[in-house]
């Protein structure tokens, strides 16, 4: 009857607005294709937009913040539901959750509509309004364990506050810093997430015995990136040692490799659902070492190789782990359009070619800017083309979600 009853009051609910992962999977890719393509045409001076905070500001801001922040809201506004057996925000809370994504996003384009105080108010209240609406079913049912994300999301609001800080007392909070936390506090969900989906994605989709979990291993692996996260978040009050920062990233480097190798991606290959999950962290690896050598080699550029991390890795990812999500939520089989392998291959080229090509040939930044950020809009556009029909309907099996 509970079904039955479920299924009738769900018919009136738009398909877009009956689960989580709908709503900002579907926007946050389509954000990030406008993002990407504003950004390159306001670094190029091809348009005189003048975002909030100006446009490498705006950029950093809205790719952690902005993109970031839609789909982290989608995958635990969707889990929260398998969590506590709770139906999860759906209609009239959902949209109101969307509309104010949505007016931050517009009104950092243009601040001068409410002011640049307002603006960043609005653009600040999205996440704690997430974490209330996750937190409630949560404390109800006393699945405390899963609690752990809603400080998560108090954290990656004082890392935006700081960074919208730092507009205006420039002397006192570091924008860059700030967006930093912004990018370690998303790379430390992803650990967290990957840990406990990767072992048993990888087990189910190969037939393969799963990776015996090894906890201080985890803990090991996400509390490194933790400390790190940490060290750029409180930098406006203990300072910022780029030496510590710098073997602090190369030993969560070496930490995230080996709980890597023990989930056996080699045996991932055939299965285009597993090596992008499996390339995405491999770029979190590779990312981390890469970086952290940036900041005790200072002829390593550390502006160009954070991309491996939020391009490789947390793109990377984003894309294979929504790609998941969004078939099983919509109650299809776990198999990809054949257009999502070029999507997986090309998120893995943009993070190389935006690292390593002004890297290589400073003289040419401009066209490797240009064809990273092309590589990362196909991307997105094939995701949003094959699964944006699915996202727009209701379940393929007839069950509420």
């Amino acid at each position: 009857m509970m079904q039955i009853t479920d299924l009738k009051t769900e018919q009136k609910i738009p398909p877009l607005l009956r689960l989580g992962f709908r709503p900002f999977f579907l926007s946050g890719a389509l954000f990030s294709v406008l993002a990407i393509a504003l950004w390159l045409l306001i670094y190029k001076g091809t348009i005189g937009l003048s975002p909030l905070g100006g446009g490498y500001w705006w950029h950093i801001h809205e790719m952690v913040f902005g993109f970031g922040g839609a789909i982290i809201a989608g995958f635990l506004l969707t889990a929260v539901q398998n969590w506590t057996g709770v139906r999860g925000a759906q209609g009239t809370t959902l949209l109101a959750l969307f509309i104010l994504w949505l007016a931050g996003r517009l009104l950092l384009i243009v601040p001068d509509l409410l002011g640049s105080t307002l603006t960043s108010l609005i653009d600040l209240l999205f996440l704690p309004a997430v974490a209330y609406v996750l937190a409630k079913p949560i404390i109800a049912m006393k699945q405390y364990r899963n609690l752990f994300f809603v400080p998560l999301l108090a954290l990656f609001t004082i890392a935006n506050l700081e960074m919208n800080l730092a507009i205006h007392y420039p002397e006192t909070f570091n924008s860059v810093y700030s967006g930093y936390a912004g990018v370690m506090l998303v790379t430390f969900l992803m650990s967290v997430m990957a840990g406990r989906v990767a072992p048993m994605f990888t087990a189910n989709g190969t037939k393969t015995a799963k990776a015996a979990p090894l906890p201080w291993l985890d803990k090991a692996a996400n509390g490194s990136l933790a400390i790190a996260m940490f060290s750029l978040l409180l930098q406006p009050i203990v300072g910022f040692s780029a030496t510590f920062f710098g073997i602090l990233l190369i030993v969560a480097s070496i930490f995230q490799t080996m709980r890597w190798v023990r989930w056996r991606p080699w045996i991932t290959l055939h299965v285009p659902l597993l090596w992008s999950l499996h390339g995405a962290m491999k770029f979190i690896c590779f990312g981390l070492f890469v970086l952290g050598a940036s900041y005790l080699i200072p002829e390593v550029p550390s502006n160009h190789v954070w991309h491996l991390l939020t391009v490789g890795g947390i793109g990377g990812l984003i894309l294979a782990m929504i790609s998941r999500v969004s078939l099983g939520h919509t109650g299809r089989p776990l198999t990809p359009p054949k257009s999502m392998s070029i999507a997986f291959v090309l998120i893995n080229l943009a993070a190389l070619v935006r690292a390593f090509g002004p890297w290589a040939f400073p003289d040419k930044t401009l066209l490797f800017i240009d064809i990273s950020g092309g590589f990362w809009v196909i991307a997105f556009v094939i995701f949003i083309a094959g699964y944006g029909p699915m996202l727009l309907k209701a379940r393929k099996d007839g069950r509420p979600g």
